[in-house]
């Protein structure tokens, strides 16, 4: 399945008072993550809306803090698809800074219309995920 990577810089606002990124945090560097592996593919959150009448929502997420990160630290997030069905996909995503391996996450993702009901994705949504 495809894979994607993006990088972040790791900001004050991102740490607490000792300098070490707050756990919530982690949650918003995936979301940019999947954010742009989705508009790598010619899929943007407002075009989803727009043309399709779909919301990739957030249906599930686990998280495994192997290591923090810090102040000024470069966060590598690699995105990979799992799985794609009709109304959901499932991704690996995985945070390194350097080499390290700091956090892993398992998210599945649901595509949901705007009455909140579980709506088939585009196929070319699909393909483009999967090839």
């Amino acid at each position: 399945m495809k894979k994607f990577k993006s990088s972040f810089n790791v900001y004050y606002e991102d740490t607490d008072a000792g300098g070490v990124v707050y756990y919530a945090n982690y949650l918003k560097f995936i979301e940019r993550a999947r954010t742009d592996a989705i508009a790598s593919v010619n899929f943007t959150n407002s075009n989803l809306k727009e043309n399709y009448g779909i919301y990739i929502i957030v249906k599930s997420c686990n998280l495994n803090f192997i290591k923090s990160s810090r102040l000024e630290d470069k966060l590598d997030i690699f995105s990979e698809i799992i799985e794609v069905k009709n109304v959901s996909i499932k991704m690996k995503q995985d945070i390194f800074v350097k080499a390290n391996l700091i956090l892993t996450a398992d998210v599945h993702l649901a595509t949901i219309n705007k009455d909140g009901k579980p709506t088939k994705m585009p196929e070319k949504l699909k393909e483009q995920l999967t090839k």
